[in-house]
């Protein structure tokens, strides 16, 4: 074997976040599309873009799984103690971000920060849509929104920008498959 080929395994080995992916969208598969469900992964969708903006904000993409940990934490933590919209909260906090960035000059001179907060605008609308509208419409939506959610990962994944290469990858392929389960479960 030349030193040009990979061993397949090693590639297989370099697919873990597909695999981390595939394996979590299985396990997870089939529980419904009720309207909590599009509810809560309408909220869902904004911390996935949130993180993106904070990571933009941060600079430091080695923070993405530390800041997906944290991000997953404050998901349940509020929806445990249903004291407030999470939704709600996740604005609130890339409305902190996008003023930290104002405030710092960061706004204006980061062409990736601008791109994060436009993201952060497009997936919000959505999600808030989504929220707004009739349950039945209201899960193709959002549905288009992790659809849509898992191309931005994908191109961030091909062009190698803001998060770390493997969170774009597994996050792009959870989108995508979350997408596909909010249409196709009736």
């Amino acid at each position: 074997m030349t030193t040009t080929r990979r061993h397949p395994l090693r590639r297989l080995a370099n697919r873990w976040p597909t695999a981390l992916a595939l394996t979590m969208s299985a396990l997870t598969f089939g529980g419904g599309t009720s309207s909590q469900q599009v509810y809560s992964l309408a909220g869902t969708l904004l911390i996935l873009q949130l993180l993106y903006l904070v990571i933009a904000k941060l600079r430091r993409r080695e923070a993405t799984w530390p800041g997906l940990v944290i991000g997953l934490a404050l998901v349940v933590a509020l929806r445990v103690l249903d004291v407030v919209e999470p939704a709600f909260v996740y604005s609130g906090l890339a409305l902190v971000v996008l003023v930290w960035g104002a405030a710092d000059g960061q706004l204006r001179s980061s062409g990736t920060l601008r791109v994060q907060a436009v993201g952060m605008l497009v997936f919000g609308v959505l999600a808030f849509a989504g929220l707004l509208v009739d349950p039945s419409i209201g899960r193709y939506v959002v549905a288009a929104g992790w659809f849509f959610h898992g191309v931005w990962d994908f191109v961030h994944l091909k062009l190698d920008k803001v998060v770390a290469r493997s969170f774009a990858e597994w996050c792009g392929v959870v989108d995508v498959l979350i997408a596909a389960q909010l249409v196709l479960m009736l």
